[in-house]
């Protein structure tokens, strides 16, 4: 069976990418199909695949300034030719889901839908220019992506979060199966005790919310590491007092480091999944997140972590009082884990893949039959 595997893009590895990896290993002869790629910036084990790029790929500056070109991405993921395959996954946020798949039997892991063109746009920081030619192509966009989700023979969400914005965004079911998290790699360790500092890890954007995590910490005065990199690392570093550790980009390893060590992972956002408050978890690391989203169906409050209700400095400032009146042994923290470790995802994978593709070949056969 030849399977294609389309991904939005490939310019650094985040959750997407880590599913994305996932999926990869249990088709080792895929070919991966993909808006632009810049190397380098996702594992080795993608980037072991054949790599075809859309006509993006050539256009200057697409690496650093893709969000530019967003009214283009139709168009670009349209003109792949995937005729000579049996078997299309779309990993896709944003379009890979609208590529066109044949005679191909597709099914897309749907980590959200377009939250560009449906409700999230002012998250992503766009400017006023920006943002008013956004509400003049918003309407366009949604009808594309609507159109295009009728391509899909069978949808998969990351979450019950994301199931319900799969429902209200194209009127189809899904089946919810989580990301994984290599909780062989995310453990605790006896060797690294706890430390008396914060940590807020990933991609520093808009939406994330670092802002208000760093305002808390300001009023608190309390130490927060801030682990990673993004457009907003420049803002962030003047809004911040001498309490907040800037540390950048960092390993794997490092990261794992980090939660092991912290007393608490800190996030803002409104996930779709929120990958990193699990491999927190599976460090022994407690989480203090918004209620809302991802975070709501991972997070049990005053079990595993503290839950706030909005994203307001004073929200996180309670939530993190709260959290330090309490005690977190690790044995809680970690309980359930397992059920978003790696081989559990593939193995759902796996399972889906075949079971779906059966269904759709006897339909054909049917239709052959009745022709």
């Amino acid at each position: 069976m030849k399977v294609a595997v389309v991904h939005d893009w490939l310019n650094g590895m985040r959750g997407g990418e880590k599913v994305l990896e996932a999926i990869l290993e249990l088709y080792p002869l895929a070919t991966i199909y993909t808006l632009f790629h810049e190397p380098g910036k996702v594992s080795r084990s993608i980037e072991s695949h054949r790599i075809v790029t859309s006509w993006l790929n050539r256009v200057p500056g697409i690496y650093r300034y893709y969000r530019n070109f967003l009214p283009l991405f139709p168009t670009a993921v349209e003109s792949f030719d995937l005729a000579d395959f049996d078997l299309v996954i779309s990993s896709s946020h944003a379009v890979a889901k609208g590529v066109r798949a044949g005679s191909a039997t597709h099914l897309s892991y749907c980590h959200t839908p377009m939250r560009y063109i449906w409700d999230a746009e002012q998250d992503y920081g766009f400017n006023r220019v920006r943002h008013l030619a956004m509400r003049a192509l918003r309407s366009r966009l949604r009808r594309w992506d609507r159109e295009t989700a009728r391509g899909v023979d069978h949808f998969i969400a990351n979450s019950r979060f994301v199931h319900g914005r799969i429902h209200t965004c194209y009127g189809r079911d899904s089946e919810i199966i989580y990301p994984p998290v290599d909780t062989k790699f995310f453990t605790p360790s006896p060797s690294c005790p706890r430390e008396d500092f914060y940590l807020s890890a990933g991609a520093l954007v808009p939406y994330k919310r670092t802002d208000k995590i760093i305002e808390a910490f300001n009023k608190l005065g309390r130490r927060l590491v801030v682990a990673g990199a993004g457009p907003e690392l420049n803002r962030l570093r003047k809004a911040a007092k001498t309490n907040v550790d800037f540390r950048g980009w960092v390993t794997d390893e490092e990261l794992r480091r980090l939660y092991r060590s912290a007393k608490a992972l800190v996030t803002a956002a409104r996930e779709d999944f929120g990958i990193i408050a699990v491999e927190a978890r599976a460090c022994g690391c407690p989480v203090i997140a918004l209620d809302a989203g991802g975070s709501s169906e991972t997070i049990q409050d005053g079990i595993n972590g503290i839950l706030f209700a909005e994203q307001r400095v004073d929200d996180i400032a309670r939530a993190i009082r709260r959290f330090e009146t309490m005690t977190w042994p690790v044995e809680p923290v970690r309980r359930q884990v397992e059920r978003f470790s790696r081989e559990n995802f593939q193995a759902r994978i796996r399972s889906f893949v075949s079971e779906r593709t059966e269904e759709n070949s006897a339909a054909r056969s049917a239709e052959v039959q009745h022709a």
